[in-house]
């Protein structure tokens, strides 16, 4: 990842204060004669100096404000605990798979708002290395789907012949056999009825879809992926928009090469998550409840 230091201090506006010097955490930034320095050499350039500051005297060139079409967003830091936890949980709780959407376009502004507001994940080490494609779409996404299910079309043929299952079992490799019994009746369904009836097992009609991934370079690429995804999951919804995450997809991804080279992925360059994503054609009455959980509560002993 990138550590070149991109952080300017404006020392007629700084006042000393040395909350930047607290805030950093990569040691960047010091106190020198009174006025806050860059004094390291490397940084991950996390912008904590520029939201410290209480007096702008503090700016990292490589970052830029967010900016929306489809809505406005206040600048302000809402302090801890100056935000409604019912009302936020709520919307977390009212999130739900969709599968029903209706033949209408996503506008592309909302679409890639999406992805601005993914990027207000955290990531490790601070290195924001995602990547986000969008298809924006339903004739985008039939292109792509045509390539999923050809994948799974040759897995099927794969897995049908038992012999081959058998052997592969006997050697310790038993995803096919898993896949066989847990995927392969409905993965034919879903192929027979795209190529004969033109109905959508796959994305379920969705007219567009963001695949959320990660370069090489990503020091936690799964779980950058995964934080970025859920903030997207959430933002669409308080939008009116219906998501369903298709696992399939991934899938065909990771193993087939092809797929991500006609998309234009680069080496290198992992999608960890597809988001299907329309205006939702179904309503719920209630949130329902969860399958109980019990934390584990550790007692380590030095």
């Amino acid at each position: 990842m990138d550590l070149t230091v991109n952080t300017i201090i404006d020392s007629e506006k700084c006042t000393g204060c040395g909350l930047c010097v607290k805030a950093c955490p990569h040691e960047t930034l010091s106190l020198v004669d009174g006025k806050a320095c860059v004094t390291g050499l490397t940084s991950t350039n996390c912008g904590h100096c520029v939201a410290v500051c209480p007096v702008g005297a503090v700016r990292v060139t490589t970052l830029e404000p967010l900016r929306f079409s489809s809505f406005r967003m206040e600048n302000d830091w809402i302090k801890y605990g100056q935000n409604d936890t019912g009302r936020l949980v709520q919307l977390m709780a009212s999130r739900r798979s969709c599968r029903n959407f209706k033949d209408k376009p996503v506008d592309r502004n909302i679409l890639e708002d999406l992805v601005t507001i993914g990027t207000t994940a955290p990531t490790g080490s601070n290195c924001q290395e995602w990547t986000f494609t969008i298809l924006p779409d339903r004739a985008q996404v039939e292109i792509f789907g045509d390539h999923v299910l050809n994948f799974f079309r040759k897995l099927n043929h794969m897995a049908s012949i038992a012999p081959l299952r058998k052997v592969l079992s006997l050697f310790g490799k038993d995803e096919l056999e898993r896949y066989h019994k847990r995927y392969y009746a409905r993965n034919e369904e879903r192929i027979h009825n795209w190529e004969t009836k033109k109905k959508d097992m796959l994305f379920h009609g969705a007219q567009s879809l963001i695949l959320v991934g990660a370069t090489k370079e990503a020091s936690c690429p799964q779980e950058d992926t995964l934080l970025a995804t859920q903030n997207i999951l959430l933002a669409a919804h308080a939008m009116g928009l219906g998501t369903c995450l298709i696992g399939f997809a991934v899938l065909a991804l990771a193993r087939d090469r092809s797929i991500g080279n006609a998309l234009g992925l680069a080496c290198g360059e992992c999608v960890y998550t597809v988001i299907a994503i329309g205006w939702p054609n179904e309503s719920y009455a209630k949130i329902i409840p969860r399958k109980k959980i019990i934390p584990r509560y550790a007692n380590m002993e030095s």
